[in-house]
């Protein structure tokens, strides 16, 4: 199916993530999940007990396409495709998630230092009753970090917002030695599962 001006919404405030989109050519409009920051959640986000970071990643990004294609037809607006997306860092098989305050933020970027971690990012589109969601998997190895530098990391990146307390395209890009799977999934767009989805979904990359 094709869309006028091959289109679609994006559901996410990250900035990484528009600027990704832009980087594959697509255009978009951004639909909020909340229209003001004093609003409630949208989306309760804790993880279910006993359940795995891809279950996790998963079911949150089917809600948030499910809460995008309500919210698109609660405005009553153009029906196009809603692009969602999750990401998480895992170790251990443990969620992360994202720091609460500095100490907490000191004691992820601990935990990662000196070794191997998983991000892992689930990326949707919905149009009408039709969810696609697409998981990318990305090892990613820290050095041994110094407690001063994780310090200056989380005072310069601002890591508040980000899962795992660190931003691949910030000053924790110092820290990695070796990176196994997608650098743009880490960012928090996984530019080919996101391309796939968007070509079978009728939105042309390659037009």
């Amino acid at each position: 199916m094709a869309f006028p001006e091959n289109q679609i919404y994006l559901a996410s405030r990250s900035l990484r993530r528009r600027e990704l989109l832009k980087q594959i050519g697509v255009k978009y409009k951004i639909l909020l999940m909340r229209e003001t920051l004093s609003r409630p959640y949208d989306i309760d986000e804790t993880p279910m007990q006993g359940e795995s970071p891809d279950e996790y990643v998963y079911r949150i990004t089917k809600v948030k396409a499910e809460a995008g294609w309500l919210r698109l037809t609660q405005r009553q607006l153009p029906l196009l495709p809603v692009l969602v997306a999750d990401t998480i860092v895992s170790q251990d098989s443990c969620i992360l998630g994202k720091p609460k305050n500095q100490a907490h933020a000191e004691e992820i970027l601990s935990s990662l230092s000196g070794r191997s971690h998983q991000v892992l990012t689930a990326v949707g589109v919905v149009f009408k009753n039709e969810i696609q969601i697409r998981l990318s998997t990305t090892t990613v190895r820290f050095r041994d970090v110094t407690p001063q530098e994780i310090r200056h990391c989380i005072n310069f990146d601002k890591v508040y917002d980000k899962a795992g307390a660190y931003a691949i395209q910030g000053l924790a890009a110092t820290f990695i030695v070796e990176i196994h799977g997608s650098y743009s999934g880490v960012m928090g767009l996984p530019l080919f599962e996101t391309s796939q989805l968007l070509e079978e979904t009728g939105i042309r990359i390659f037009k």
